[in-house]
């Protein structure tokens, strides 16, 4: 089997490519021409450089994969305006199923997010719950998971969406600002911390993907990937600092205040191409429960996550600390 992984010098595309050569595909990594690409390139595994904006681009890079698993996204970056996320969240997974279409490639799995579902009402969720996207990077994923299913629908591509939870793991740099002021007791808990958290380790999250490629009774299927057990984020926030042998943060705040801050801030600064102090999304972290029921990918995928939480916490401090970016 071949493989096209769009996303390949990313997070998540990278794990994703390891654990596709170990399972013996032969790899095609899509990547930007600014991307890093000296792992893959001693991995071994044949490069395609381009955008997806760029329609030509993805044809070449799947003209002769049997499989593609779309993984690549513009993730949440300040200072980018709405229109990037159209354009490469929506019209470049326009290109992607276009382009196996034209090719007869064997299956897509279209990498979205439970992102996709919002503030979950009643936890756990399922892959069924109500969708309600709460900032356009959700949004454009919703909507280039929409057009994943048209194509099913419409043109009888064969397509599996999986969603993935919270993605942690060694390499995850989204997380290290809050290991870093965790540790040096600067971390300010907003609210109570009850709110339901759910992670997904990255090495499960990328078996998880794997199999949604290969199930033949996957075609047409959603599926949430995420670890085996949810927790709240005061209980995620004292594991890390019990991982990091310093004492759980003591600070709070109310939440609201701080989100109106940060609605006054994005109203203000974004106009003029100033960075926002604070975030309205960063306050919705503390705010919006993320619990979600597995057993979809389980039963159809054999899906198994073997990292539990504290492991996993444990392996990204020590990655952390070996790069520097902890004490």
């Amino acid at each position: 089997m071949k493989a096209l992984v769009t996303g390949a010098s990313g997070f998540t595309g990278s794990y994703l490519v390891k654990n596709l050569l170990e399972h013996g595909y032969e790899v095609r990594a899509f990547v930007r021409p600014s991307s890093r690409v000296a792992e893959l390139e001693e991995l071994g595994v044949e490069l395609a450089t381009g955008v997806l904006e760029q329609a030509g681009d993805v044809e070449r890079a799947v003209d002769g994969v049997d499989v593609v698993f779309h993984i690549a996204a513009l993730y949440r970056e300040a200072g980018v305006p709405d229109r990037r996320y159209w354009e490469v969240n929506v019209e470049g997974t326009r290109h992607v199923l276009d382009a196996a279409l034209k090719h007869g490639v064997n299956r897509v799995v279209h990498c979205s997010t439970v992102g996709v579902h919002g503030h979950i009402e009643r936890p756990p969720a399922n892959e069924f719950a109500p969708f309600s996207p709460g900032d356009v990077y959700q949004v454009t994923k919703l909507e280039g998971e929409k057009l994943a299913w048209d194509y099913w629908k419409r043109e009888q591509l064969p397509v599996t969406v999986v969603r993935p939870t919270g993605i942690y793991g060694p390499g995850d740099m989204r997380f290290a600002k809050m290991y870093r002021m965790i540790q040096k007791g600067t971390f300010v808990m907003l609210g109570r911390g009850d709110t339901l958290y759910h992670l997904t380790y990255v090495e499960d999250l990328v078996d998880g993907i794997r199999l949604a490629g290969e199930v033949e009774a996957a075609v047409g299927q959603p599926y949430i990937l995420g670890g085996e057990k949810w927790t709240t984020l005061r209980e995620f926030v004292n594991l890390v600092a019990e991982t990091l042998g310093v004492r759980p943060p003591r600070w709070r705040l109310p939440v609201w205040p701080v989100y109106l801050a940060g609605f006054l801030c994005e109203k203000i600064c974004i106009p003029l191409g100033v960075e926002p102090p604070i975030y309205r999304r960063r306050v919705e972290f503390f705010t919006k429960d993320r619990a979600f029921d597995i057993s979809k990918a389980k039963a159809e995928l054999g899906y198994r996550p073997k990292v539990d939480l504290a492991e996993g916490v444990r392996r990204t401090a020590q990655w952390y600390k070996e790069h520097g970016i902890l004490e």
